[in-house]
């Protein structure tokens, strides 16, 4: 038995979902922290035209297929409509500069975990505002990562965030991002609007899957990984990364690649993921609650002094560090025809107790962001290629793979090489709806994670590289 055991035995509720996401408009809010510890204090900010309103507190998990368990719920507490967005000049950066509304202590009937703080007003208004609560003493073997970055580089609050401005201006989009702000809908990934970020779309369904087969199981944010990843990942056997991770700082993946040279296993479950160099640093509420991403070498100031830390994409000079030499693959595209997921090795460990064969396919599995291996950049030579898939994007005809190699430390990297994944766990995928979750989808992740929670998954199942049976170029070491 372990902690998730025990915490999905207690009694779960589905009372944690908003129902109609448009007709519940008329608050929102945000946290402080976008991870806690037992012990500390998360001061909320909520701005709303109810009356009143209250906070829920939701741990989400599995719980008998509801999904997530009441925590605590705060007093009754007066509405008030604050302030709208305020725009930093240069950067583009939109805040919330409101006064405090409750605070919230993280006790210890706070079980660590993934959780939905769902506001709740007196005229039916209702949003979320997500927290991990996180637990650096945990010894589980699994590390399931919050892709707080990615979700705030896409939330488009205030009308700004990393990629456009008012009317979609793409000149007029932000240099630095805040996480002093609710979280919009910015169309970057499954978000809904409903103020949970990328979390429901892109994380939740693998939370509620792994917890769902009782696997231990402990939750950091990307933040988290900055700040002291080494510690968070020491002794761990696996990192998990979710649907859509594509924004890195230096300390993350460092604090990742450390890891896999101590055997750590890696698995990507989403594609596009460590593409972005950022940098963060603090706000008015504390340490890291700033995304800086300049994309472009020229605009970033730093460019003379510290070359290495500038914002491009990691691939790009001058940092000239592409996320293929960890991932094994990377991003190619988006967005994609959604096309069907096609099995080149069906030997492959990952694939046992599936009856896959070769030529067997996932349907609408790629898609919308997808990777490929490219050995025009740095690309581990014992690639092992597992499904080899036609996809057309933006009219080119190319191909989307899904890789797993053995590393030399003894570590497993595994990558899906589609954002598509993990939303097929729970068959909640915005471009593929379907009734039921593909059982063979379900049966690779759950091989995967045990295997990973086990050791070193390359030293007990090596690679062997197919690349060119497949046609591809040899990999560059």
């Amino acid at each position: 038995a372990n902690p998730i055991v025990a915490e999905n035995a207690k009694p779960g509720t589905t009372a944690w979902q908003i129902a109609n996401v448009a007709g519940s408009a008329g608050i929102e809010g945000y946290a402080d922290h976008t991870s806690a510890t037992q012990g500390e204090t998360v001061t909320l900010f909520v701005s709303t035209r109810a009356a009143h309103f209250t906070v829920q507190a939701y741990r989400m998990g599995y719980y008998g297929g509801l999904g997530g368990r009441l925590v605590w719920t705060s007093p009754d507490e007066p509405g008030v409509q604050q302030a709208p967005a305020a725009v930093q000049a240069g950067t583009n950066m939109a805040t919330a500069n409101w006064k405090a509304s409750l605070s919230v202590h993280i006790d210890a009937s706070w079980t660590p975990g993934d959780y939905l703080l769902k506001l709740v007003g007196d005229g039916g208004q209702q949003r979320y505002i997500p927290l991990t609560v996180i637990d650096p003493s945990s010894t589980a073997p699994l590390v399931v990562v919050n892709a707080v970055t990615t979700w705030e580089a896409f939330n488009d609050w205030g009308g700004y965030n990393l990629y456009f401005g008012p009317n979609q201006a793409a000149q007029n989009r932000s240099t630095v991002v805040s996480f002093d702000r609710p979280y919009a809908s910015a169309g970057g990934g499954n978000e809904s609007g409903d103020g949970s970020g990328d979390f429901l779309g892109d994380e939740f369904p693998l939370v509620y899957f792994a917890e769902s087969y009782g696997l231990d199981v402990t939750y950091v944010t990307d933040v988290d990984l900055d700040e002291d990843g080494a510690q968070l990942l020491a002794g761990r056997s696996g990192v998990i990364t979710l649907g859509h991770d594509e924004y890195w700082s230096a300390a993350m993946r460092t604090a990742v690649t450390g890891a896999e040279d101590h055997g750590v296993n890696l698995a990507f479950l989403g594609a596009n993921a460590m593409y972005q160099q950022i940098r963060l640093q603090p706000s008015a509420l504390g340490p890291d609650r700033q995304i800086v991403d300049y994309k472009n070498a020229a605009a970033d100031p730093i460019a003379a002094t510290n070359p290495s830390a500038v914002t491009v994409p990691w691939r790009d000079p001058p940092v000239s560090d592409p996320e293929s030499s960890v991932i094994g693959e990377l991003f190619a595209c988006n967005p994609a025809t959604p096309a069907p997921a096609v099995v080149v090795d069906a030997g492959n460990w990952l694939f046992t107790d599936t009856g896959i064969r070769n030529g067997d396919t996932f349907p609408n599995l790629i898609g919308p962001y997808y990777d490929q291996v490219n050995p025009a950049f740095t690309t581990p030579a014992d690639v092992e290629v597992l499904a080899h898939s036609p996809v057309t994007c933006q009219k080119v005809q190319s191909y989307a793979d899904m890789t797993y190699y053995s590393a030399p430390s003894g570590a497993g990297v595994f990558a899906t090489g589609t954002t598509g994944w993990v939303c097929e766990l729970t068959a909640s995928c915005l471009q593929d709806p379907r009734p039921h979750p593909d059982l063979r989808i379900l049966q690779i992740t759950r091989n995967l994670l045990v295997a990973f929670a086990s050791g070193p998954a390359g030293t007990a199942h090596p690679s062997k590289s197919n690349l060119a049976s497949l046609g591809i170029a040899k990999a560059t070491p």
